[in-house]
């Protein structure tokens, strides 16, 4: 398989004083909307993955965990959205931002080579993994830094509740033997439900919990590939009584797809979730419903969805994002096989 190298121009180019913003109009950050914790943990997770990462790549990991720890609330939690100016807003929350800021400082200890953020990023990984969220992904998204703080620290028993706590709540049977999913619809970054299953599965020697985790993954791929491409599920969602749309199509879910199918692969060796992440990069490439390129190649940056009439061409921050993580397993899986 042949595929890009990431490239970090555009999500540079995002970069503003405090961390990096939110919104794009095309490929110029869009000042006025500010930042979200959200994405800046996104931007320290796939900073950190970079292996042999230039000044500026390794700044902006550096960049990034000062912005979480400024966002990082006295009991773990996290304020999500501050202002062009640095102002904070709202209130903090055990939220996604949360689940995702825990998912970049564990990946954070267990693979930056920076002795100073890897201790710093231990210190608010532990703070803020003792916080329960109510909500699945949000959990799925924690465990998954619980699971590289393990590989660190394979005795950490914050990182080990965390993932037990994480197995309570996404351990959900089959709705039906036709819905082979463990909520009545389909939403958001969907495989991270069955991710969070064979992370915790296996960390915890929990074979059940695997066997689910990989059905239902299966039930998900081929369900969003039924015409030998990836068509991933939309926003608006879906569920067993819904007539199938096919838009607008967000690369959120093309990565957390491909992020699901690599660890599926690492645990099983089993090909067909190799095939799965190709069916990730070639939806970016253009292999999609429409047959058209979802990133911009002068650039680098994602564009923010697959309409009915074509690309969204903004190109904001978890767009990109999404890209690069996905090109990152591609060219690890690129390394392996030469």
């Amino acid at each position: 398989m042949q595929t890009l190298e990431p490239n970090f121009d555009h999500l540079l180019s995002l970069s503003g004083p405090y961390g990096t913003f939110e919104h794009a109009r095309y490929a110029t950050a869009r000042v006025e909307h500010g930042y979200c914790t959200d994405d800046v943990a996104r931007v320290l997770l796939v900073s950190v993955r970079e292996t042999d990462a230039p000044r500026e790549v390794a700044d902006l990991a550096s960049s990034s965990l000062a912005f979480l720890a400024r966002a990082q609330d006295v009991d773990g939690r996290f304020w999500n959205r501050r202002s062009p100016d640095g102002e904070w807003s709202g209130s903090s929350s055990s939220d996604d931002c949360w689940g995702r800021a825990l998912w970049a400082l564990g990946t954070t200890v267990a693979r930056s080579s920076d002795p100073e953020l890897k201790e710093s990023a231990m210190k608010l990984f532990e703070r803020s993994a003792k916080v329960r969220s109510p909500w699945a992904r949000s959990m799925s998204f924690a465990s998954f830094g619980a699971a590289e703080t393990l590989k660190v620290d394979p005795t950490n028993r914050i990182a080990l509740r965390l993932l037990e706590a994480t197995a309570r709540t996404v351990d959900r049977p089959d709705r039906t033997k036709y819905w082979r999913w463990g909520e009545e619809r389909l939403s958001y970054a969907n495989a991270a439900l069955p991710e969070a299953m064979l992370t915790a599965g296996s960390l915890l020697g929990d074979d059940r919990l695997i066997e689910t985790g990989l059905r239902q993954l299966r039930w998900l791929l081929e369900m969003e590939s039924p015409r030998g491409h990836l068509s991933v599920t939309p926003v608006g969602g879906r569920d067993s009584h819904s007539a199938a749309k096919m838009f607008d199509q967000q690369p959120i879910e093309v990565a957390a797809m491909s992020e699901a199918c690599v660890r599926a692969y690492e645990l099983t060796r089993d090909g067909q979730w190799r095939i799965g992440h190709v069916l990730c990069v070639e939806w970016f490439m253009g292999r999609n419903d429409l047959g058209v390129a979802m990133y911009d190649p002068d650039t680098g940056g994602g564009y923010d969805g697959l309409t009915a009439v074509g690309p969204n061409l903004n190109q904001g921050a978890e767009s990109t994002i999404a890209l690069l993580t996905t090109l990152q397993h591609a060219r690890l899986f690129v390394r392996a096989s030469s």
